[in-house]
């Protein structure tokens, strides 16, 4: 179950001497109590998992179905720790370049017609050394994967890995072996701290093997009721309580009972509940479901099942 604790610790980012890492988390349940600070409600295993991905200095790679909280643990844990997060999001086709770095074309361009202008000011120009100024630090554009070796400690958030390519794969897994990474025109960078590194998934396809190895794993179901709507009164907590049992209740008999193309995810629960605030509900009736239904649906054969069968996922 997802921890509903009030955080007693606020944890000030300290190095561990034991990994390099820096958290200042000492225990699972200090962990979830971090979390719940910032809104998310850790259960038991996902805390014990990424306690154990923090004090072991592994990457966490985290499986489940679209919604259930995988992208918002990445940000909850750079809230919770106080440290940068920055964002990887994966598609077809991504490669390496795209994730790690690119050059400032434009600038060098510019740079070089510096240098031929102050040629007729100078006798002697040293191309090798016009060469190497043309890839300095100043022309050098950060992507996710090499701006976070160099920010670190960060917590680096992989989202989507299976949208991913093989060959994608095999690069992160380079780096994440090494935590660094070797630009043939300027030299090898390697985090001075590594930064914490979330991979998620949705499935679509399998995960290679040497990349789960590398990793400790989690699959994150969706909520059990109760912790639901635990989780929309800690992240809306203007929504009433009535309100945040009626939507937590609706979308698990949604889950459970309609053969939906797209099940609701908690990120759908959420909307549904803010939704129906803004509409001024304390309480949830069938015309005003009916009419919200775009918040939690997002298919039209599903908005349909469910609009046939809303007496009785109400329980009215």
């Amino acid at each position: 179950m997802h921890s509903d604790r009030a955080s007693t610790r606020d944890p000030e980012p300290t190095a561990d001497p034991a990994t390099g890492t820096t958290t200042g988390v000492e225990s699972a349940e200090q962990l979830a109590e971090a979390l719940a600070a910032t809104g998310y409600l850790a259960d038991d295993g996902l805390a014990m998992v990424g306690y154990l991905a923090l004090r072991m200095n592994r990457p966490l790679l985290l499986e489940g179905e679209p919604g259930t909280g995988k992208t918002a643990l990445g940000e909850a844990l750079a809230e919770a720790l106080r440290v940068p997060m920055i964002r990887l999001q994966c598609y077809e086709g991504i490669d390496a370049s795209q994730a790690l770095y690119d050059w400032d074309f434009p600038r060098q361009i510019l740079h070089l017609r510096a240098v031929e202008a102050a040629r007729s000011l100078v006798e002697e120009i040293d191309v090798e050394e016009v060469e190497r100024s043309l890839f300095d630090e100043r022309f050098l554009l950060a992507r996710p994967v090499l701006e976070a070796l160099r920010a670190s400690p960060a917590v680096l958030l992989v989202d989507e890995i299976d949208r991913a390519d093989d060959e994608f794969e095999a690069f992160l897994l380079e780096v994440l072996s090494t935590y660094q990474v070797t630009i043939p025109e300027f030299g090898t960078v390697r985090a001075a701290t590594p930064p914490i590194v979330v991979l998620t998934s949705n499935r679509t396809r399998e995960v290679h093997d040497a990349l789960k190895r590398r990793c400790l794993y989690h699959w994150i179901e969706h909520p059990g009721l109760a912790r639901e709507v635990r989780i929309v009164r800690s992240r809306l907590p203007e929504v009433s309580a009535r309100l945040a049992e009626q939507v937590a209740a609706a979308v698990h008999r949604m889950r459970d009972t309609v053969d939906l193309l797209k099940p609701p995810g908690v990120s759908e629960t959420l909307d549904w509940a803010r939704a129906l605030h803004e509409l001024g509900k304390w309480e949830l009736d069938v015309g005003t479901a009916a009419a919200t239904l775009g918040s939690v649906l997002k298919y039209r054969e599903d908005a349909e099942r469910v609009r046939d069968s809303l007496d009785r996922l109400l329980g009215s």
